[in-house]
């Protein structure tokens, strides 16, 4: 296959082109078999790359102020910064060339912050200690480990988690991997000591109880399958106490103590189909479900800091509602009245015990951030998003709810976006956009660069949720694992089989796309439907499940292995050899984009060489660009915009020119 940093293909291209004429991919981009991009796209397409919004990151904890996250004008990659008034001015504390994953201030004083971050997109996150005086840092944890971090309650140490890289590895891959407990005095990291050494690498939502004396933890297998373990904090010891004996398994997440650290807030399906909110009580070892009037997933729960009020997220068929609920009681309070969107963050502050933090996307905003005193009912806004200048985000349209019965009468729905009719009348082509996961969900959030399909080119777009997805239930979220695999991509074929009978949808004019599972969901669809579609593209996507669990790294392996099955049983790989999108490429008939980070620890860059260079031989355009400096999708400024322009081109020439 061809491998040139701005290959041979291209460069040829420009030169026939003219130079000036064309967008120049960056040194960082690979872009082989990729068309010239003309300047013009660029500029028209450029009004749409400029949504910065913002995210709420943490409060300070002695004063009313904030961590947010944004990409201010002209940056490359969003970065942390202090908000110290609502509609205040900015002060920037991270200043880095790769993504701040986390942040949050030294607990009672806010002197220093803590975050971290990892290199290039490859998720070997590191946790840093930064001085806010002289901005300098100190690196907390083992370069050579992926780690992550939990305050204590007293705000003086941290519990850094951390699993082992492969690249230590002798073979470059484990077998078995193991994850580590260290305390850590963020001050004297040289001290540290290890707490315990856990099996496996699932373990993660740990939450220290108000004397620090426990804490709680999940051990994750599937989001319909976790532990729950008390760790003893000074002996590093451990307790199941969910499920407990004789109980079916179920799924288990977001930890809360209260006050007298003898109930552990959580949300568990373990009562039914949906993950409700419920509190184990440790004195006598039971479990009450408290939201089960709430026929949805709660999916984020956070106690204020005095106890008195339980805050929760519920996912309600793809949008999200804050509900409250008395932290002694139990009971449900009042529902608060917020902006409608996709909610995120949801953390209280720990002096001003009545305020709650959080951002809201919505179709018509790239995100801001907003707090509710949950006393008077108040709510406040602390920023406002930008946009281009002749760009209105609050004018985009927002989604309607479709479902449609697939190949074996179970319902299935997405979330359909359809161009203006009065500037796009007729029948309009389609865009089919898988999410990622599997155990994912298409929600009603801001579309950022896609309202230019709906705005600019009159192409729809479609999110389909298909069996497997997160929200629907736990029936439904198992309904793609293991050999049930090509079940979802025959949803995705009634999907499109039923756009060609949608009065405002061209079925004959049809592109597919996805990235991670999405990718796999684009390229199996196009295995299976090419005649029912103009192009695919596929952004970080799996070819081969057997040749992605061999080389994905070993701290996720078992984890996928529940999920698509274990490529070690003949049977199971039988299978996979069978379903692979590689070995079918043949059946591609399409022309296709593929685009892949180099560093991508999830779905690793061979995934997307081998299947590029297979579908190369069917004598069909295959464009690939490949990102040396990115992971499992493009962070980067330059790099998402090549990945646009190109997309653009790709969808103009697919779904609105005469022909392929």
């Amino acid at each position: 296959m061809r491998q040139t940093f701005v290959g041979v293909v291209f460069a040829l291209a420009v030169a026939c082109a003219g130079a000036q004429d064309v967008v120049q991919p960056n040194t960082h981009l690979l872009a082989d078999g990729i068309p010239p991009i003309s300047k013009a796209i660029a500029d028209k397409v450029s009004l749409y790359t400029e949504f910065r919004g913002y995210g709420f990151v943490g409060w300070h904890p002695a004063e009313r102020s904030m961590l947010v996250r944004h990409r201010e004008q002209g940056a490359s990659i969003a970065q942390i910064y202090w908000l110290k008034t609502p509609g205040g001015k900015l002060e920037k504390i991270t200043d880095f060339p790769d993504y701040v994953s986390s942040a949050s201030f030294a607990p009672k004083h806010g002197k220093y912050i803590v975050y971290s971050r990892d290199v290039g997109g490859n998720e070997a996150t590191q946790v840093f200690r930064m001085d806010l005086d002289t901005r300098a840092s100190t690196l907390l944890s083992n370069p050579d480990e992926r780690s992550g971090y939990t305050w204590t309650r007293a705000g003086d140490r941290l519990l850094v988690e951390s699993v082992p890289l492969d690249k230590t590895a002798q073979s470059g891959s484990r077998a078995q991997v193991a994850t580590t407990l260290l305390m850590v005095d963020p001050l004297t990291p040289e001290g540290h000591t290890r707490l315990a050494e856990l099996p496996g690498g699932g373990w993660g939502n740990f939450e220290f109880s108000p004397d620090d004396s426990t804490i709680a933890a999940q051990q994750y297998r599937t989001p319909n399958d976790s532990d729950v373990f008390l760790i003893n904090a000074k002996t590093g010891a451990r307790e199941k106490i969910l499920p407990k004996a004789g109980m079916p398994a179920a799924g288990y997440s977001g930890f809360a103590w209260s006050i007298d650290g003898q109930r552990l807030f959580l949300t568990t399906n373990q009562g039914g189909e949906f993950s409700e909110l419920a509190v184990f009580d440790r004195r006598d070892q039971s479990l009450t479900m408290l939201s089960h009037h709430i026929p949805w997933d709660i999916e984020n729960i956070g106690l204020s800091a005095d106890g008195q009020r339980l805050m929760s997220v519920a996912n309600v068929n793809g949008r999200d509602e804050l509900h409250l609920f008395d932290g002694i009681t139990g009971k449900e309070m009042a529902r608060p009245d917020i902006p409608g969107g996709s909610l995120g963050g949801g953390k209280w502050h720990e002096t001003q015990r009545n305020a709650l933090a959080f951002s809201i996307n919505s179709p018509q905003s790239p995100g801001d951030v907003y707090t509710l005193d949950a006393t008077s009912g108040k709510t406040e806004r602390w920023t406002t998003a930008a946009s281009a200048p002749g760009v209105q985000p609050d004018t985009f349209v927002s989604p309607e709810l479709v479902q449609i019965k697939s190949f074996d009468g179970l319902t299935i729905s997405g979330w359909l976006f359809l161009p203006d009719a009065a500037k796009f009348p007729g029948k309009r082509p389609l865009l089919v956009s898988f999410h990622g996961g599997p155990e994912g969900q298409s929600t009603v959030r801001f579309m950022g660069r896609y309202n230019y399909f709906l705005n600019e080119m009159g192409v729809a777009v479609l999110l389909p949720n298909v069996r497997g997805s997160m929200g629907y239930g736990k029936t439904y979220l198992d309904l793609d694992n293991g050999f049930k695999r090509k079940d979802s991509v025959k949803d995705g074929g009634a999907f499109l089989t039923w756009a060609s009978s949608h009065p405002r949808l061209d079925g004959k004019r049809i592109a597919i796309s996805g990235g991670s599972y999405g990718g796999y969901m684009s390229l199996a669809t196009a295995v299976d439907y090419s005649p029912l579609i103009r192009g695919a593209i596929d952004v970080v996507g799996i070819s081969h499940f057997v040749t992605f669990l061999n080389n994905t790294e070993s701290y996720r392996r078992d984890l996928r292995r529940v999920e698509y099955g274990d490529e070690r049983d003949p049977e199971m790989r039988a299978f996979h050899e069978k379903i692979a999108p590689l070995n079918n490429a043949a059946s591609i008939t399409v022309p296709l984009f593929v685009v892949q980070g180099k560093n991508d620890p999830r779905v690793p860059y061979t995934e997307a060489h081998q299947m590029v260079a297979a579908v190369r031989k069917n004598g069909v355009p295959v464009w690939y660009l490949l990102a040396d400096n990115e992971g499992h999708g493009f962070r980067r400024k330059a790099n998402a915009d090549f990945e646009f322009y190109a997309t653009v081109r790709f969808l103009e020439q697919t779904l609105l020119s005469g022909s392929q």
